[in-house]
């Protein structure tokens, strides 16, 4: 299977998906972290040029103007509301991307982010139903792909990404995809 991994720098679940035996690359505005088949540059252009190719796409858009956590700054911070609704509407394009199975990925959405799109989320887990002892409710807008099943509940509710330090990288330690959820999503949608 042709597998797209959108928004991903860090090549957790491109490595997962080839481990499992699929074709499989991330598009990034960032540089991969990890060597493997990575295209630099914007998700949709790549989409409009090589979508036809890839049964399935997974994405991870940016949250930061569209997770529930930072709407009390919607109508506060000078120039939020617009980037909120850029960010709006590029998730829905990756939404109505022509390729047919899709995962969209996000913590969980503000209403206004949710109007936009025209939706919630499918589903909702958490790392602690696939082996990772921590916290963090994380969304899934699906098509074509059933929920994503829990592979190994564990012990331990530790919400280490909330309580990470200040500083210029902190998005980038709270966005990596945890090991075990890219395992369970190669495992599991892979064999959609």
């Amino acid at each position: 299977m042709n597998v797209l991994i959108g928004c991903e720098f860090s090549g957790i679940v491109r490595d997962a998906f080839i481990r499992e035996g699929h074709r499989a690359i991330s598009v990034d505005l960032l540089p991969s972290e990890r060597p493997g088949p990575h295209w630099q540059g914007d998700l949709l252009e790549f989409i409009e040029k090589y979508g036809n190719h890839f049964h399935l796409l997974i994405a991870h858009p940016p949250c930061q103007y569209l997770c529930n956590s930072g709407v009390r700054w919607l109508h506060t911070e000078s120039g939020r509301e617009r980037k909120m609704r850029q960010a709006a509407r590029f998730f829905k394009k990756l939404l109505l991307s022509k390729i047919q199975r899709k995962a969209i990925e996000n913590p969980v959405m503000h209403g206004y982010a949710a109007a936009i799109i025209g939706r919630r989320q499918d589903q909702i887990i958490q790392p602690w139903q696939f082996g990772h002892g921590e916290i963090k409710a994380t969304g899934w807008w699906l098509e074509g792909l059933s929920l994503l099943e829990p592979t190994r509940i564990v012990k331990g509710r530790t919400p280490r990404v909330h309580r990470a330090s200040p500083g210029e990288d902190r998005w980038k330690e709270r966005s990596r995809t945890l090991p075990g959820i890219a395992r369970a999503m190669a495992r599991q949608w892979g064999k959609s």
